[in-house]
């Protein structure tokens, strides 16, 4: 940053993928300090993708940060929510991009939360097979997981982001500022893809959070800071080792083959992603009790904490057979069998299929009906 600089750098996390490698930047008001944008490529034209929500928020802010970068720069606004995440609405990216007659060192800058950066980082990925982009996350479940790996894509009603590709940002911008504008039901949904660093990747990140749940829920600057610093830290190592998702980097799915059943079943953005991830979480950790892997007092720990950071630890009862028919197109399902994310011991978590008639238990016994 610049000595006129006003934003403050707390990290900068690397994820190291040879020459697609990129820093991940967390500090506060990064988002319109043009320092900030310093790294981005010099292009004539850039586009900011955003939401109609964020877009009154932040998008005249990050407007006049990039001025100098580009000496134009358009904006194109999408409908707010996971019911648009879809072909319809990711043409009005690629409209924007025609209509202004973007070439391919065109810069785009995914300003929202984790459905506008999915569906700009696809739309880089296939514009002109290929464009330079930007994740701006402004939600805590962007920050901490979307924005960070280079998954992008759209949903198809019968299953979650199963349309996409692998294309990772030039550069990762977390302000934790943004924050602040958050609903509380959004916040809440972000603090589940926190709380899942723990169980599978770092069991003393769990004893933190039970520590400073209060304090994250307060949204205080320090303990948001540590929250998302240490998601990104593990994530882009998990990313690092793994980027495609051959092995390793399914671990971070944890929750979430129940979560997209409850998204896709119930209809997209009736429940929230990471509400659904909750939830999720709490089934995969019964199905992980009742494969002889965890004691029950570890369930009842994540789920206690789950219910502390507001989320939903019951899910509804779509039935089991539905249940099991949304599952079956998930994306780690293999030749139709079901592959579960699930805890070996605090800190440790491993892929496993199980058998329908254990799943079907964990499902009546974590739904209501209703």
């Amino acid at each position: 940053m610049s000595a006129a600089s006003t934003a403050s750098v707390l990290q900068e996390i690397p994820v190291d993928l040879g020459d697609r490698s990129y820093p991940i930047t967390i500090g506060a008001g990064l988002l319109a300090d043009a320092s900030t944008w310093e790294r981005v490529p010099q292009a004539s034209q850039g586009l900011i993708v955003t939401n109609t929500t964020v877009a009154s928020l932040y998008a005249e802010r990050l407007e006049r940060a990039i001025a100098s970068r580009h000496a134009a720069v358009h904006r194109v606004e999408l409908p707010d929510g996971e019911s648009h995440k879809n072909w319809q609405t990711l043409n009005l990216i690629f409209d924007a991009l025609l209509q202004h007659g973007c070439d391919r060192k065109t810069v785009l800058y995914a300003l929202g939360g984790g459905v506008v950066g999915d569906m700009a980082g696809f739309a880089a990925a296939s514009y002109m097979r290929g464009v330079p982009f930007i994740q701006v996350p402004t939600t805590l479940l962007a920050q901490v997981d979307s924005s960070v790996g280079g998954k992008t894509g759209i949903n198809h009603p019968l299953g979650k982001n199963m349309i996409g590709a692998f294309y990772q940002p030039a550069l990762v911008v977390c302000d934790i500022e943004t924050l602040s504008t958050l609903p509380p039901r959004e916040f809440s949904a972000g603090l589940a893809e926190v709380i899942k660093y723990g169980p599978i990747a770092d069991a003393g990140l769990l004893d933190w959070i039970e520590a400073n749940v209060e304090s994250l829920m307060r949204r205080e600057t320090a303990a948001l800071a540590h929250a998302v610093r240490r998601s990104c830290e593990i994530k882009a190592w998990v990313v690092g080792q793994d980027e495609r998702e051959s092995g390793l980097r399914a671990i971070l799915n944890f929750g979430h083959t129940f979560g997209h059943a409850i998204e896709a079943g119930l209809g997209y953005g009736e429940w929230l992603h990471g509400e659904a991830v909750g939830c999720g979480m709490v089934m995969a950790m019964h199905l992980s009790h009742r494969l002889g892997l965890v004691d029950i007092s570890w369930v009842e720990r994540m789920t206690a904490l789950l219910r502390r950071a507001g989320l939903p630890t019951v899910g509804p009862q779509l039935g089991p057979d539905r249940y099991l028919e949304l599952m079956r197109i998930d994306k780690k399902a293999e030749a139709g069998q079901i592959k579960f994310v699930v805890i070996d011991r605090p800190g440790s978590a491993s892929l496993r299929s199980a058998p329908d008639a254990l799943v079907r238990e964990v499902i009546d016994q974590c739904c209501r009906p209703g």
